[in-house]
């Protein structure tokens, strides 16, 4: 079981130049910290500046805020990839533009707000940010919350645009909300434990095609990286397989 330790928010030109994340930080931090702790592995890092994508495990359904506020805490501000629907939610839509989110269509595909399917990671890339990508999809259907054979999304996105994919693993958050729990449970205080591991060596990948069968086994690989994270967070030895949905007859989109 690896070492967590407390460490202190850390400070970074990203965090300190005026944006709406202030606003949210202001909002959200006072009452998430009266509910939460953080506790990370003590090499848990991301890269000062310049983009990213993270890829962490999935289980439930505030791993977002978990997530969030986690980045917060190691100096870069969180972003996300969300449905293209919530864009067009009164006041939602505008949160999540304000905040600089990023749409996905309902069939994978990454938008820009001029529609380009690329768009959106040329943003990232230009304004030097990081965003988050859940590669499971939707949340792990694996009974006892290991993560569950992963999407393409993540990374491919590495791959085509050369951002650093970074793998993570968290755990605590259940106790907070349980998957598909109709609300939190806030008392007592809730510790949350995260790893951030190195950026995943894609370079075997590189000059290949980016084909199908490349995509797969890269996926492969960050999945691998992601529960051996999570194993070491909890201290207990991971499935030797990762949970198939198709294989238990189980939707891999919404609850099941």
């Amino acid at each position: 079981m690896t070492e967590t330790v407390k460490i202190r928010s850390r400070s970074s030109a990203e965090k300190r130049r005026p944006s709406f994340f202030w606003v949210l930080a202001a909002l959200i931090l006072p009452l998430w910290s009266c509910m939460v702790r953080y506790r990370f592995t003590p090499d848990s890092k991301l890269p000062a500046t310049g983009p990213f994508i993270m890829s962490p495990n999935h289980y439930s359904e505030i791993d977002p805020i978990a997530m969030g506020a986690a980045i917060w805490h190691l100096g870069r501000l969180p972003r996300f990839m969300a449905k293209e629907s919530l864009f067009r939610v009164p006041v939602l839509g505008w949160l999540l533009r304000s905040s600089g989110q990023i749409p996905v269509r309902r069939e994978g595909t990454v938008r820009s707000s001029d529609g380009n399917p690329m768009g959106a990671a040329a943003e990232v890339i230009s304004r030097q940010a990081g965003v988050i990508v859940y590669p499971e999809g939707t949340l792990t259907r694996d009974p006892d919350l290991w993560p569950m054979r992963g999407k393409s999304g993540a990374v491919r996105l590495a791959l085509e645009t050369g951002m650093p994919l970074i793998p993570a693993a968290h755990w605590g958050t259940q106790k907070l909300m349980p998957r598909y729990g109709k609300g939190i449970h806030p008392i007592p205080r809730k510790t949350i434990e995260v790893a951030v591991g190195e950026p995943l060596d894609l370079s075997k990948f590189k000059g290949r095609d980016i084909d199908q069968k490349t995509v797969n086994e890269a996926t492969v690989m960050l999945m691998t990286e992601i529960t051996r994270l999570l194993a070491d967070l909890r201290g207990e030895q991971p499935p030797a397989e990762l949970w198939d949905p198709s294989k238990h007859q189980q939707s891999e989109t919404g609850r099941f």
